[in-house]
């Protein structure tokens, strides 16, 4: 686990830091072999990765805030404007038919946002036992993501007889935090996950692990077990903030 002394919450590096070619390759995790130092090997590998996917995230969210304030105003969006905020709801699996222009950039702002850095990991850690399991060394699956196309993924050994899912393969890990931040982001089963989260926005407060993984039940059969621990494997309270960029 981290010490409290670990800083989760410093601020993102610069655009031009994380300008660098995707890291294709997971560590020899499984070669550390003091279980401590490994656990922080893999939150310190892994910790950067998330916090440049939520950037990226946040900066579309700007961008949507001021789609979102001229919707609010009654204003109809010029031809352009409407082009990229269903663009925007079409990559968030939004269906757009019955909606407004105000709902569907109400909706978009509780779907385009940060995922708690601390949340990420712990879930990361559960989903590929400390970075050594087989989806994360031969597929860069860090979260445990499945697929649904015969050869998008890796077959898992133990699948059932009638079962046709596959535990999806990556390019590199940033690939791998960006599908999962997405998932979280969109998916109908994280629905209560993102409405805590808006709720959290609205009333200023931070987005912490401890408050968001509720709304992870349904991330695994487990349900409530699952997110009791994530809540152990999590880093401790006061770290389990996300970036500090304006959201």
């Amino acid at each position: 686990l981290l010490s409290p002394s670990d800083n989760l919450s410093a601020p993102l590096p610069s655009p031009g830091a994380s300008e660098q070619a995707p890291i294709s390759v997971v560590p020899d995790f499984a070669a550390v072999v003091d279980i401590d130092l490994r656990k922080r090997q893999f939150f310190d590998f892994l910790k950067d990765f998330i916090y440049a996917a939520n950037a990226k995230v946040l900066e579309t969210r700007q961008q949507l805030k001021r789609y979102d304030e001229i919707a609010a105003s009654g204003s109809p969006f010029s031809p352009t404007e409407r082009s990229w905020v269903l663009a925007l709801a079409d990559e968030y699996d939004l269906d757009t038919r019955e909606l407004s222009e105000r709902e569907i950039t109400a909706e978009l702002m509780s779907r385009v946002d940060e995922v708690p850095v601390a949340m990420a990991l712990a879930q990361a850690a559960n989903e590929s036992a400390w970075g050594t399991s087989r989806f994360a060394v031969e597929g860069n699956n860090i979260f445990g993501q499945w697929c649904f196309e015969k050869g998008c993924g890796l077959v898992p050994l133990q699948r059932r007889g009638n079962a046709s899912y596959e535990v999806r393969k990556f390019d590199s890990i940033s690939a791998s935090v960006s599908a999962y931040i997405k998932n979280i982001n969109s998916q109908y089963s994280y629905e209560e996950l993102r409405e805590l989260r808006a709720r959290m926005r609205s009333r200023n407060l931070p987005l912490t692990a401890v408050d968001l993984a509720a709304g992870l039940a349904a991330y695994s059969e487990r349900g409530e077990d699952y997110v009791d621990c994530l809540l152990y494997t999590s880093p401790s309270p006061r770290d389990q903030r996300g970036s500090r960029i304006p959201a």
